[in-house]
């Protein structure tokens, strides 16, 4: 498959493109500078250019022509500009998924955050409540849309060594996972579709992630 990586210069993204060739697909790197080209391309990715902040739904759909699947993974981070939370990690998120639309394309995965829908403290300080809010309304949008989303939503990032090994589930108390990790996660549930139409928190545990996926797969209860 080809892979329309929103935020392709991102900190998981770069962990993802290799992943991705190594399975078999072409990783799609949506960025909105020129200067990454050489080091995306030596990691296998194709670049294309994609200013989430200032470009449209229809740019995002023409970004995403020829591809199979999406991966949304851009972020303001939970620090810094208050505003970009508005409008990288929710409107980015609602121009990626009607991009998608637009561009006929159905498989959607989303890279948000874990405990996004519990209450914030009334002191809360605003960036990191603009970040938490804007989280959990673009997994609403996506939750709600007719595509076939997955959403994985990690603890704490990490630049540390992949382990291989997570917990991977509902209501999970927050820990760390290195983002290599969560690449691994995502290029995994790519090829599952038994991960369409689920949301899972997702920390460092003791599970091989493979086997971890197929057990979230398994388990009963209802989609979502």
């Amino acid at each position: 498959m080809r892979i329309a990586i929103v935020g392709g210069h991102g900190k998981v993204a770069l962990q993802l493109h290799p992943i991705l060739v190594r399975l078999g697909h072409t990783p799609v790197a949506l960025v909105r500078s020129e200067d990454y080209r050489a080091e995306l391309e030596g990691l296998g990715a194709e670049v294309r250019l994609l200013d989430i902040e200032r470009q449209e739904a229809g740019d995002f759909a023409a970004a995403f022509d020829g591809c199979d699947a999406v991966v949304f993974s851009a972020g303001g981070g939970p620090d810094g500009n208050q505003e970009r939370k508005q409008t990288v990690d929710l409107e980015g998120s609602l121009k990626s998924i009607q991009g998608a639309k637009e561009a006929g394309i159905r498989r959607f995965l989303q890279v948000s955050a874990i405990n996004v829908d519990e209450p914030l403290p009334t002191d809360t300080e605003p960036v990191w409540r603009a970040y938490v809010e804007a989280k959990r309304d673009a997994d609403a949008a996506l939750r709600i849309s007719d595509l076939d989303w997955t959403i994985i939503r990690p603890g704490t990032l990490t630049d540390g060594a992949g382990t291989g090994l997570v917990a991977l589930g509902r209501d999970l108390t927050r820990g760390e996972i290195p983002r290599t990790d969560v690449a691994t996660v995502l290029a995994i549930s790519l090829d599952n579709d038994g991960t369409i139409g689920r949301q899972w928190d997702l920390i460092g545990g003791d599970t091989p992630i493979a086997d971890a996926i197929e057990a979230a797969v398994g388990r009963v209860g209802k989609r979502g």
